[in-house]
């Protein structure tokens, strides 16, 4: 870890070596806007894929025109960036990648300047199929932000706490994470990752207008269900509709596909990860990691 370099404020330095002001905006409160990108080795072709690049830093730049950064970099400067990173710590693996713009200096909740950013890649595994556990959920007290006050759509460091409420409660009461209701009651996400459930053999998740992220994973899944022939709705969901669920998962670029097994201590199906699940998983590794060439317009090589 020591000797983890990332890209800070235009150069490339080891990762104890960055330095943050303790009084900026973004210490005291949390503004800057970020997105965590998945790489994956792929061993057959002694490659390093990084998954659907554009879309990531394309919604990075609409997060700082919505949060009022005025990011000083092009899209071609951070992708560039980010290459630069990762050849000088000549992964092998797979790893993820934290990617922030923030407002650094001594400034006030309304400060728009100095712009900073940093690349901090880490090694992260994949979730592996074959060993899928589960867990368990709570429908959270917490209601998630909505669009009128706390933009779920904008990924900021600040949206996050919503999520760190409901994640220390589910823990306190012995469960694994939280679920979400927006302000109409409807169930929304996870803490940090969107929602699906199969229902009587239909894939479900809450719409775009639900409090949730606009999720590149979510959109992802949504692609691959659809090739492989499931029958898929987006509309608002009922809370007790995931009681009676056959399967509920959480996904992410984090959380790649995350089965849940209980809910409220109310078991979901057989009590364990479904099959629907665990294909949508196997189909969405082999995307990621460009096996069989048939995602090839989602992954980009590293190296070249």
């Amino acid at each position: 870890m020591e000797k983890r370099k990332i890209w800070f404020k235009g150069a490339i330095v080891l990762v104890d070596q960055a330095k943050v002001n303790i009084l900026s905006p973004t210490a005291q409160f949390g503004i800057n806007v970020f997105e965590g990108i998945r790489f994956y080795w792929n061993n057959d072709h002694q490659q390093l894929y990084v998954f659907r690049l554009s879309e990531h830093l394309d919604r990075l730049l609409e997060s700082c025109k919505l949060i009022g950064i005025n990011c000083p970099y092009s899209f071609k400067q951070i992708e560039s960036f980010l290459f630069d990173t990762i050849h000088e710590n000549q992964y092998r693996e797979d790893i993820a990648v934290r990617m922030t713009i923030f407002i650094d200096g001594e400034g006030s909740w309304s400060s728009v300047e100095p712009v900073e950013m940093f690349i901090a890649p880490i090694k992260k595994q994949r979730t592996n199929p074959e060993n899928i556990k589960g867990l368990s959920a709570c429908v959270s007290t917490w209601e998630r932000i909505s669009d009128n006050c706390f933009p779920p759509r904008i990924k900021a460091g600040a949206n996050y706490i919503n999520g760190r409420y409901g994640q220390l409660e589910a823990k306190r009461n012995g469960y694994d994470l939280p679920i979400f209701l927006g302000r109409s009651g409807k169930v929304a996400e996870g803490a940090g990752a969107c929602l699906f459930m199969v229902r009587r053999g239909v894939l479900i998740t809450p719409t775009l207008t639900s409090s949730v992220l606009e999720s590149i994973t979510r959109a992802t899944l949504l692609d691959l269900a659809e090739k492989l022939g499931f029958k898929i709705f987006e509309r608002e969901i009922d809370r007790t509709e995931l009681y009676l669920a056959d399967e509920v998962f959480l996904c992410g670029s984090a959380a790649e596909i995350t089965p849940i097994i209980s809910l409220d201590r109310i078991a979901i199906g057989t009590g364990l990860p479904g099959e629907i699940t665990i294909s949508l998983l196997r189909q969405y590794l082999e995307a990621v990691c460009n096996t069989g060439g048939l995602y090839s317009h989602w992954t980009v090589p590293v190296y070249r």
